[in-house]
C-alpha cells in the first residue's frame, strides 16, 4: 500500500477528513488487467475528431486502455460506472475541490493528490455563476503523482466550445455534462471528462491526448517529428485515472450530501 500524503492539524479538524482516513476503494480487477496487459492496439479517437467522443460515435476506437498513436502522441481512455452519483454532483465536484482547503483534493486520492488551487477563486465561488460553468477559463494549479513522483501541473480549463467541441452536443443522452482542459507541464495534454445517466448512477468517460498544447490560440501537436511518447507515460496516467475515479465514485454521494448545500 502506498503512503498517504501529509495533512495538517487544521485539515484533520474538517468534517470531510474522515474520507481521507478511509482505505481507497479497490480498483476493479478487469481494469488492472488492462493496465498490465500493455498498450492497446486499437487507437483512441484522434484529437481532431474529438466531437465523435462527445456524441458517442467513437465505438470503433479504444474505450478503455492506453497507448501511443502512429504520430507519436499518447492516449488514455477510461470509463467508470458511478452508482448513486448524479450529474449535479459531478458539476459541483470539479469547482468545489479547487477552492477552500487542500484536503478537498486530497480526499479524492489520498495517496497521490497534494493540492489543486483555482486561480480565480472569486469566480468559482460566485453564486451567480452556474455550477457547470465554474471551471470555464479557470486554471487549476495542481500537485499530484501519476507514477514517477509528485509533479506540478497547470490545468487550463475551457468551455466545451473553447476546446473545440460543438456545444450542441452537451446536454444530450450521450453527454449530460462535461469538463475539459489543456494541461501545461512536463507532459502537456488535452483532457476531457464527460458523463451521462447510466443504470442507477452515471457513466463517466475520460479521454487524454498526450502531446498537445495551446499555441498562439490553436491546439497543436507539439511533439517533434519522429518523437514518440514513452509507453510509461500513458500507462501511468491510465493507472492513476482508474485509481482516482474509482475512489471518487465511492465517496462522492456522501461528500455531496454533507457539503453540497454549503457555499463553495
Amino acid at each position: 500500500m502506498s503512503k498517504k500524503v501529509g495533512v495538517s492539524r487544521e485539515e484533520m479538524a474538517l468534517p470531510y477528513y474522515k474520507y481521507f482516513t478511509r482505505p481507497l476503494a479497490p480498483m476493479p480487477a478487469e481494469k488492472l488487467a488492462v493496465l498490465q496487459g500493455g498498450p492497446n492496439p486499437i487507437p483512441a479517437v484522434p484529437f481532431s475528431k474529438r466531437n465523435l467522443f462527445l456524441s458517442g460515435q467513437d465505438q470503433d476506437y479504444c474505450q478503455v486502455g492506453y497507448g501511443v498513436s502512429p504520430d507519436g502522441t499518447g492516449f488514455v481512455c477510461n470509463k467508470t460506472y458511478m452508482p448513486g452519483v448524479t450529474s449535479e454532483m459531478l458539476d459541483w465536484w470539479f469547482p468545489w475541490h479547487s477552492v477552500g482547503s487542500d484536503l478537498r483534493y486530497k480526499i479524492w486520492d489520498p495517496e497521490d493528490h497534494y493540492f489543486a488551487r483555482a486561480d480565480r477563486a472569486d469566480y468559482v465561488c460566485d453564486p451567480a455563476v452556474p455550477m457547470r460553468q465554474k471551471t470555464w477559463n479557470v486554471n487549476h494549479y495542481i500537485m499530484e503523482d501519476v507514477g514517477p513522483g509528485p509533479d506540478f501541473l497547470k490545468l487550463c480549463f475551457k468551455s466545451p466550445e473553447g476546446l473545440g467541441y460543438d456545444p450542441a452536443l452537451v446536454g444530450t443522452d450521450q453527454c449530460t455534462s462535461m469538463v475539459c482542459a489543456i494541461g501545461e507541464g512536463g507532459c502537456p495534454a488535452a483532457m476531457t471528462h464527460k458523463w451521462f445517466p447510466y443504470q442507477d448512477g452515471v457513466l463517466f468517460l475520460s479521454r487524454f491526448w498526450i502531446g498537445y498544447a495551446l499555441v498562439d490560440g490553436e491546439f497543436r501537436k507539439i511533439l517533434p517529428e519522429e518523437a514518440r511518447v514513452p509507453d510509461l507515460v500513458p500507462k501511468g496516467l491510465f493507472g492513476h485515472n482508474i485509481k482516482e475515479f474509482t475512489n471518487l465514485a465511492s465517496i462522492l454521494p456522501e461528500v455531496f450530501a454533507e457539503e453540497g448545500n454549503k457555499p463553495l
